[in-house]
Parts: structure tokens; sequence; C-alpha cells
């Protein structure tokens, strides 16, 4: 778990493992996932028992498996104490076959404290963090609910580049009030702080968040879709220029530095889900096997020590429903959807007129006769035409 240099992308969707850590010091208002704030100390041992548990459930739905990359996401994985980590990490090596080199990326918040820990995380595996920055200004910073100011930030990223030999950080724009100019100049900034890698979301209003209600009331008014689009359109050119162009809709690298743990969703992989809230989609002979877990933290815990899983929910997708899924997932990315993977799921060619309608008015692009991508102006849309050629 502590190989060396990153083994190369091979193209292929892979086989993940996602870890989902729950807690956070604070809820911010914008935020959908499942996070929970505790103020009392979480029993770390616990849960790395049950979340090792919980792992050989899924080794017996999944058979033996190479990862390929592994994820600690949430809430906050960065409070973990670096012994959780390390606990998890050689949990999965034991669990499935772990070849060294492999991407094992760990969410992280700038705070100072959270920071400290860094060492101690490399040294238990992680070789990649991803930083939940959010904005290069304090005013925003404050706004968006975080607990850490751009100082705070900056000293973050700066010890990521010591330490991991790789890191990326998250910037929210379309911020209320946020022009074009103003974005330009906080991304060119970001872009002379970030390594290779950086997450640029466009600021959502998510149901059952804060900022959910104050939108409603009329007290939160957030860009609208022609400034948005500018905003994306900035975005798309800036990091193009600067070596770091979109292979995702949101997500933008310098060649050979994307998220190979992502890829592995993008492309459509298999990967086990584990911890509360967690989903996952592991391969069952022609079918695949759509899993989702307790999100409630206490109540997983009590399901996975009883039953040796917390999985509330089990679907197997039928062909129909995978095609759908990968040309979902497909589309977002900059290589593009496999025509002939989509064409035996499916069993059909896309409809001829609405891949007609869609290529004239310049939304989708063929790569040759084996991929069907979005264009920059299909991203836009990105709903309507994954909609359009589902049908």
């Amino acid at each position: 778990m502590r190989g060396a240099q990153l083994l190369p992308d091979t193209g292929e969707p892979g086989f993940g493992v996602y870890v989902h850590w729950p807690f956070c010091a604070a809820k911010c208002p914008y935020c959908d996932f499942n996070s929970h704030v505790r103020h009392q100390p979480v029993d770390q041992e616990r849960f790395a028992a049950a979340f090792l548990k919980e792992m050989a459930t899924m080794r017996m739905i999944s058979g033996p498996k190479t990862v390929t990359s592994v994820f600690l996401g949430g809430g906050t994985p960065s409070l973990m104490k670096p012994e959780t980590v390390g606990a998890v990490l050689d949990g999965i090596a034991r669990t499935w076959h772990v070849p060294d080199g492999i991407e094992i990326t760990m969410e992280a918040n700038p705070s100072s404290v959270e920071a400290e820990r860094f060492r101690g995380y490399r040294a238990a595996g992680v070789n990649r963090v991803s930083m939940g920055v959010q904005a290069l200004n304090d005013r925003d910073l404050k706004f968006l609910g975080r607990l850490h100011n751009v100082d705070d930030a900056l000293k973050a990223i700066r010890l990521a580049r010591e330490i991991f030999p790789r890191m990326s950080f998250d910037l929210i724009y379309a911020r209320p009030n946020q022009t074009v100019e103003e974005w330009e100049r906080e991304l060119r900034q970001a872009i002379s702080y970030a390594v290779d890698h950086l997450s640029l979301y466009q600021l959502t209003i998510e149901e059952g968040t804060p900022f959910y209600g104050l939108h409603k009331a009329g007290k939160l008014i957030v860009p609208d879709g022609d400034q948005s689009a500018l905003l994306y359109e900035a975005t798309q050119e800036i990091t193009e220029r600067e070596g770091m162009p979109a292979y995702e809709v949101s997500n933008h690298a310098r060649p050979g530095a994307e998220s190979r743990h992502n890829l592995t969703y993008w492309r459509y992989g298999d990967y086990a889900g584990i911890g509360p809230g967690a989903h996952g989609r592991l391969t069952r002979g022609p079918q695949k096997l759509a899993t989702a877990t307790e999100r409630k933290p206490e109540s997983w815990l009590e399901m996975v020590e009883r039953d040796g899983h917390g999985m509330v929910d089990q679907e197997m997708l039928g062909f129909d429903e995978q095609a759908d899924e990968l040309l979902l997932m497909g589309l977002r990315l900059r290589e593009g959807v496999d025509l002939a993977r989509w064409q035996q799921l499916s069993g059909r060619d896309p409809d001829p007129q609405r891949e007609a309608f869609l290529l004239e008015h310049g939304f989708i692009e063929r790569i040759g006769n084996s991929r069907l991508r979005c264009t920059p102006a299909g991203m836009l849309v990105l709903d309507s035409v994954v909609a359009d050629l589902a049908c």
C-alpha cells in the first residue's frame, strides 16, 4: 500500500474501493452529502472494525478482484487518525489484491489541525489528497460555511505539495454576485497553486440544505443560466490554455494526472461502497448489482456488527439500465462513450434521427467509429443530450 510510482492508466474502467467517513466538524449550508456532526468523540476503532467487516461481505459479492484505486471520502476523512486510515487500507489489502502504485486518495479539509496529520496519512499509504478549499477569498469562504480561511488553505496546499506525490483541490464558482472577471482572477490564482488537478464545481442549490430554504425565500440569488454559462465557458478556456483541460465536466488535469478512481465511475467500472451511505456497483455474471448502505452512522454501525453489512438496498440492474448508466456517466468524459459497449448492453444502435439532430446542432461528435462524446456546447445541456440518446 506504500508503493512508489503511480501505475499508468490503461484506459480500462478498473475496480475501485470507496470508503465513506460520514463525520464533519460542521455542516456546510450547500452540502447535501451524507455527513454528520457529532459533539462527542467518535469511536474510531469501532468504525474501523465495522469497515473491515463490511469489506468481507462485499468481497463475497465481488469475488477476487485487483483493486485499481481507493478513495476515502466523506464527510471529512481527514478527521480520522492516521492509525484508523492505516487499519482501513491494510484491511483492503487483505480483502482484495492491491498492487503497489495504485492511486489512494483521501479527501481533506485545510484546517491547520488536520494538515498536521498529513505525514501520518502518507505513511499509512495515502498518495493523493483532494482538499475542499472551495474559495480563495475569506468573504466567500465565510458565506460557504467553511471553517478555514485563505491562509489556512494555502498552508495546507503547500504542505500537501511537499508530502503527497499527487494533490488536487476543489473550488466552487457561480457564487452570488460573482462576475466572470472575478472568477477568472481567482481561477488563475488557483492554477498557480495547483500541481496537476483541479475540481471546479458550479454552486447548486440542493433541496434539504439551508441554502435551499434561503433561495426559495428569495434571500439567496445565484447567477442565472446565461451568467452560469459564461462562467463555465471562461473556466474551460482558461484551464485549457494553462494546460489543465477538462477531462470531465467539472474536473481538470494535466495529461496523465486524471483521478483514476473517478474515472472508474465515469467509465462505468465496478466499485465496492463501504461505510454509511456508500453506493456500489458490482458485476455478477451478465448483471450488475447496485448497492446502497444505511445513511445514519450509528444505525449502519449496529447493522454491520449484527449482520456483517449495512446494505439497505440491493438491486440487480438489467441490460437497459446498465446501458443508460453507461451513457449517463460516459458522456461526462472528454473521451466519451465506448459505442460497442453501449450497443452490447442496449442491444441497439443510437437512434439515427436523434443522433443526426444532435450532430447537426453541434452537441455531440463521433470519434472515429468507436466512441461518441459531447462537444463543449453539448456539455452545457448534458442532461438533455443524455435523455435524447437514451430514448
